[in-house]
């Protein structure tokens, strides 16, 4: 609630003036300025047309050439043995470890595996149960002694 209204006004003298001058000044100056160079500049960058990161990209893609389907048991193999290592692989992660196109290994995962899509490990393929044979910790500490 407003109780009272209260007008303030300058006092109009020598130093009020020369400020609203400068305010003035200031307000009407250009924000930019165009100069004229001398000599060129040669410390921008010029446009590349194909960085370092693509050249090198396409030069893995070509060392590796294309994918191509192994025998199905020698993936079978690598499979069971990349499960032996982790519990849980995304596709991605399956398809650097064996080498294989997307289609032909998601083929052979489905097959042994079961996708989780929901809970802790989303988006990741696991064996199915009857593939699983997880060493239990007992059984780990009698290999390594």
């Amino acid at each position: 609630m407003v109780v009272h209204r209260a007008e303030c006004r300058p006092v109009v003298n020598d130093d009020y003036m020369r400020l609203k001058k400068l305010q003035l000044k200031e307000s009407t100056k250009p924000q930019r300025l165009s100069q004229q160079l001398e000599k060129a500049v040669t410390t921008i960058f010029k446009p590349v047309a194909n960085h370092d990161f693509n050249l090198e990209h396409e030069k893995k893609k070509k060392t590796d050439g294309k994918m191509v389907r192994a025998e199905r048991q020698i993936v079978l193999d690598m499979l069971f043995s990349a499960f032996e290592k982790h519990q849980y692989y995304n596709i991605k992660d399956l398809v650097d470890i064996t080498k294989q196109p997307v289609t032909y290994l998601k083929e052979i995962v489905r097959e042994i595996g079961v996708y989780n899509s929901k809970g802790d490990h989303k988006s990741t393929w696991e064996l199915k149960p009857e593939y699983r044979h997880y060493k239990s910790p007992e059984e780990e500490e009698m290999q390594t002694t």
